[in-house]
């Protein structure tokens, strides 16, 4: 089968790992419009050569699909998978005539901060295309409110790999301070104040922009912590497994949660996470196995389960291991593959 991934914005973190493991028997091209690099990527330029917002990318989507119908004319592939509204434009722009089955998935849609123009176009992509793919059962239900038919969607969660996220490696220098990570800047305003009621540990936040860190630091210093706290900003995607193995939990808060790549991949480090009861992790992480579900927005009950965990280490260590176990059993890339390979099919039948 040759595979078409387009992702006009930027990779997620597991699309390289995915893309590998379905070319162990396919040929697979990933098209972007990003400076990516690896076997199986092509450059498609559109726009400045920079990064941009996915709002920011509009203008320049008719350039991206053209690209994409220049190549695809000359070798035309036998499945479209776009990555996210943008890449679903292109995508069905750019395969219009040649009779490709685009099959799309969307990355965050339904967040509250969705502007009507984007949550209008998700709509009309997601009954243009032949499959949807959501993330988890909480999508779902929102592809079916967005007019999206049942038999046209498959849920297949988001992927980790395993070989980079495990247990065992090298992990960041630390202090004697159990630390607690959070990883993203959404919902990391909870973590901190969570931290003022557990005076015996430190906070590294890695995640956010410039603005939201400054943010951050000034809720640290009203809550009377910001000796405690450590504000990362971002930190690359491959330095993040040393970062998680040196933590003793990782936090992970937004009140919405499309994908849950943060919480799988510290499962896969075998560090218990304490997350919010929503989106993604409300199928991932199972409360009081492989971790702790809050309330979104609830730093009392955050605080809580840190005091229980850092108080039994024999629990700790329980849960870390069983949250390895589910990763690797459940959202390998080796796993997650097969299940995208069968949708795949289906929709080429």
């Amino acid at each position: 089968m040759d595979i078409a991934i387009v992702s006009a914005h930027e990779l997620t973190p597991d699309t390289p790992a995915l893309a590998r493991e379905l070319a162990r028997g396919h040929r697979v091209t990933v098209y972007t419009r990003s400076k990516a690099k690896g076997a199986g990527v092509e450059h498609v330029p559109a726009g400045p050569d920079m990064e941009l917002s996915e709002s920011d990318l509009l203008p320049y989507i008719s350039d991206f699909s053209d690209g994409l119908r220049r190549r695809w004319s000359k070798s035309r592939p036998d499945i479209i998978h776009a990555h996210s509204w943008s890449s679903g434009l292109a995508a069905i722009a750019g395969s219009e005539g040649l009779g490709v089955p685009v099959t799309q998935t969307f990355h965050g849609h339904g967040d509250s901060g969705t502007p009507a123009t984007v949550r209008r176009l998700e709509c009309a992509i997601g009954r243009r295309a032949r499959a949807v793919i959501a993330a988890c059962a909480d999508e779902e239900s929102e592809l079916i409110r967005m007019g999206v038919p049942r038999r046209n969607i498959s849920v297949v969660p988001h992927g980790v790999d395993t070989q980079r996220f495990r247990r065992q490696g090298p992990a960041f220098p630390r202090g004697t301070m159990p630390r607690l990570l959070h990883v993203g800047h959404a919902g990391a305003a909870s973590a901190v104040d969570a931290l003022a009621s557990v005076p015996e540990a430190e906070l590294v936040i890695a995640g956010g922009d410039d603005l939201s860190v400054e943010r951050l630091r000034a809720l640290a210093a009203e809550y009377g912590v910001a000796d405690r706290v450590e504000l990362l900003g971002m930190v690359p995607h491959t330095a993040m497994p040393k970062l998680m193995r040196s933590a003793d939990l990782i936090l992970s808060l937004p009140s919405s949660v499309p994908t849950g790549t943060a919480a799988l991949e510290a499962m896969a480090c075998g560090i218990p996470v304490i997350a919010s009861a929503a989106g993604a992790h409300l199928d991932s992480v199972v409360d009081g196995v492989t971790g702790f579900l809050i309330r979104p927005d609830h730093p009392a009950e955050v605080a809580g389960r840190i005091r229980q965990l850092l108080g039994d280490p024999t629990l700790r260590t329980a849960i870390g291991y069983a949250a390895a176990d589910r990763a690797r059993s459940r959202y390998s890339v080796e796993r997650i593959s097969m299940e995208l390979l069968r949708v795949y099919e289906r929709t080429c039948a």
